[in-house]
C-alpha cells in the first residue's frame, strides 16, 4: 500500500499532559476501507489517540491526515433524551432530506420500527444501533469505534459484531476499534495493533477467512500471542502447539 493512498496517516505524532506523553511519536497509516483493531492496557493511549482522529483532541507534534467525512461511536450511545431515534441520527446534519437518510440508516441497523422511540424506551443494544446510524449517515471515510459494544451483553455483542461487518462491508470506510476484548478485535478487524506507552509494540495481520469463530485453525494462536503481548500469560496443552499455526497465518 502506498502511504499516499492511506486515508489515514500519522508521522511522529506526540500528544502529552504535562510532562507525560501519552501518544510518543506514534506513526501509523490505515489503508482504505481497512479494518484496524487497537488493544492496550489502560493509559496505553488507546482513546488518546481515537479522539485525536476524531478531530477532539488537537496534537502537540508531528503530522495527523484524517479524512474530513469521519465519524465516531462511543462506549455510551450519547443521544440527546429529549429527541425521538431519527431526529438523533441526524443530530447536526444539515440536508434536505434529512429524514429520508435517517430512516434509510435505521433501516441498515434494524431499527426501521423505532423510528419514533425516544431513547429512555430502548434497550442497550438499540441505542448502540441508532448511534451506529448516526454514524454511516454522515458516510465517513473513517469510522471511530471506541469500545462501542463493550457495555452490551453477550447476545447482543454477537449480534452487534455482525452488524457492524456487514455495514463496514457495504459501506466500505477505514475503521479504528479500540477495544479490550482480544477475541472481539481477531474476530473484526484485518490487523490489531498493541499500544504500549502510547507507541506500537507489535501489529499482527489477521489472516483469517471471513465469517469467523474461536474455532478456527489459527484463531487461538493469534489469541495467546497477542495475550501475551498484554502481559497475560497463556500456558495451557492447547497453546502451545498453536505458535506453530501462528506461524503459518503469519506467513500466509
Amino acid at each position: 500500500m502506498s502511504t499516499l493512498e492511506a486515508p489515514v496517516q500519522l508521522r511522529n505524532v506526540v500528544r502529552q499532559f504535562g510532562q507525560q506523553r501519552v501518544i510518543d511519536g506514534l506513526d501509523l497509516d490505515i489503508a482504505p476501507g481497512e479494518f484496524v483493531a487497537l488493544l492496550g492496557a489502560s493509559g496505553s493511549g488507546k482513546t488518546t489517540l481515537l479522539r485525536s482522529l476524531a478531530g477532539l483532541d488537537s496534537i502537540d507534534s508531528g503530522q495527523l491526515r484524517v479524512p474530513r467525512a469521519r465519524a465516531a461511536v462511543f462506549q455510551e450511545p450519547r443521544l440527546m433524551p429529549w429527541k425521538r431515534a431519527w431526529k438523533n441520527v441526524i443530530l447536526g446534519l444539515r440536508i434536505p432530506d434529512a429524514k429520508a437518510r435517517a430512516v434509510q440508516a435505521l433501516t441498515e441497523v434494524g431499527l426501521a420500527h423505532r423510528l419514533e422511540a425516544y431513547p429512555a424506551t430502548l434497550s442497550g443494544g438499540e441505542a448502540q444501533r441508532v448511534a451506529l446510524a448516526r454514524g454511516l449517515v454522515r458516510e465517513p471515510k473513517l469510522l471511530l469505534l471506541d469500545e462501542p459494544f463493550a457495555a452490551l451483553d453477550a447476545l447482543t455483542r454477537i449480534k452487534m459484531h455482525r452488524l457492524i461487518i456487514e455495514l463496514w462491508r457495504k459501506h466500505t470506510p477505514a475503521v479504528l476499534l479500540v477495544t479490550h476484548d482480544v477475541d472481539e478485535a481477531i474476530l473484526l478487524a484485518d490487523r490489531v495493533i498493541v499500544l504500549a506507552d502510547g507507541r506500537i509494540a507489535e501489529q499482527l495481520t489477521i489472516d483469517l477467512p471471513r465469517a469467523r469463530d474461536t474455532g478456527q485453525d489459527g484463531f487461538q494462536a493469534i489469541r495467546a500471542r497477542l495475550l501475551g503481548l498484554l502481559g497475560v500469560e497463556v500456558d495451557t496443552p492447547a497453546a502451545r502447539p498453536a505458535a506453530v499455526s501462528l506461524r503459518r497465518v503469519a506467513q500466509g
